[in-house]
């Protein structure tokens, strides 16, 4: 599992850079959170395969955070406190928590904790994949869009072309290539078809707030704003 990102969500630097710098050497790929009152923003942008989220932080604690997570993934979250008694352990499995690792802790045994739920995690189906866009998130996996409180369940054709469009932000996607993508096949399919497609995910997008994000660009195909988006590429 060596390449997967984490992210960690702990305010006290010295024990955020002692667990980015072993897990690093291990060959992950580490985020640090800096803004404590924009979480989501940060997990949005970093798309982890876990996170490492302390109890107590600034402004809301780990378990307000992990609630906000649960909303749009299931990535294996691991809860790290020096409240290590059984209620703080139980509360944080309650709120979705994964696995507690209670401060004091030896690096070693925190890696070890990472590979196992990385391994229960993805062993059998791959990680959710999420591409996020400003305060919307599209989780590849389930075929949903989170907007807030608003969660969209999409059709096939409606993620295929949301996902193109957010994985190529920035740049205008033809109608030839999301026809090829959604049908994949160069046979001929009536574009009127396409055109559909996109008008229902626009109505949806609408319902969340999200009318705007996808622009037509009249004879080359369409395009979503790279800075509309907050995620890496």
């Amino acid at each position: 599992m060596n390449g997967c990102r984490i992210l960690i969500v702990e305010d006290d630097p010295v024990i955020a850079g002692a667990m980015e710098a072993h897990l690093q050497s291990w060959g992950y790929r580490m985020t640090r959170v800096r803004d404590f009152q924009n979480v989501m923003e940060e997990f949005a942008h970093a798309a982890p395969q876990l996170v490492l989220l302390d109890v107590s932080l600034p402004f809301f604690n780990g378990y307000h955070w992990c609630a906000e997570i649960r909303k749009v993934s299931q990535v294996p979250i691991l809860f790290i406190s020096s409240a290590g008694d059984n209620m703080n352990q139980i509360m944080a499995m309650n709120m979705g928590g994964d696995d507690f690792l209670a401060k004091p802790f030896d690096l070693n045994v925190l890696s070890a904790k990472v590979q196992a739920l990385l391994r229960r995690a993805y062993d059998f189906s791959g990680p959710a994949q999420l591409l996020p866009c400003g305060e919307a998130v599209l989780n590849v996996s389930d075929g949903t869009l989170t907007a807030g409180a608003e969660k969209l369940e999409l059709t096939r054709n409606e993620l295929k072309i949301l996902q193109m469009l957010l994985e190529n932000r920035g740049r205008i996607v033809s109608r030839e290539s999301l026809m090829t993508r959604l049908w994949e096949s160069d046979a001929f399919v009536d574009e009127n078809t396409l055109t559909v497609n996109v008008t229902r995910l626009r109505k949806k997008l609408a319902e969340a707030g999200l009318g705007n994000l996808i622009h037509t660009k009249k004879g080359a195909g369409y395009l979503v704003e790279g800075s509309t988006c907050c995620c890496n590429t």
